[in-house]
């Protein structure tokens, strides 16, 4: 079974550090693309960050300079370094990969809880 497992998350206050990490698991030829999504209640889901296989980063303007985007391409994960978090970034994060499983397929983590007191 394909599927994307993270971990990390939790709460913490403002100006504070967290780390999420995200392992594809299952039977993959290639994962292309990976990287993260946040959802803020009553928000429509928006990009945070992604890597390429090639290691081409993009992030949000709003986390650009705090979070860093990072991938092991032998393990099939990929991790968030957050810092100087602020209450704003309060949302359930999402992993997101595409992944080769014969042809490419978007997947999506089951989503963990990140929140940040003033």
């Amino acid at each position: 079974q394909v599927q994307l497992v993270e971990s990390g998350g939790g709460s913490v206050q403002a100006g504070g550090s967290l780390r999420l990490s995200c392992v594809a698991s299952g039977a993959i030829f290639r994962v292309n693309a990976m990287g993260w999504y946040r959802q803020a209640p009553g928000k429509q889901r928006e990009l945070v960050a992604d890597i390429s296989s090639g290691g081409i980063t993009r992030y949000a303007d709003s986390v650009k300079g705090r979070f860093t985007i990072s991938r092991d391409n032998a393990k099939n994960t990929v991790n968030l370094q957050m810092n100087s978090l602020e209450p704003e970034d309060t949302a359930v994060y999402y992993c997101h990969a595409e992944l080769n499983v014969g042809v490419p397929v978007p997947y999506w983590g089951q989503g963990t809880q990140v929140a940040v007191s003033s």
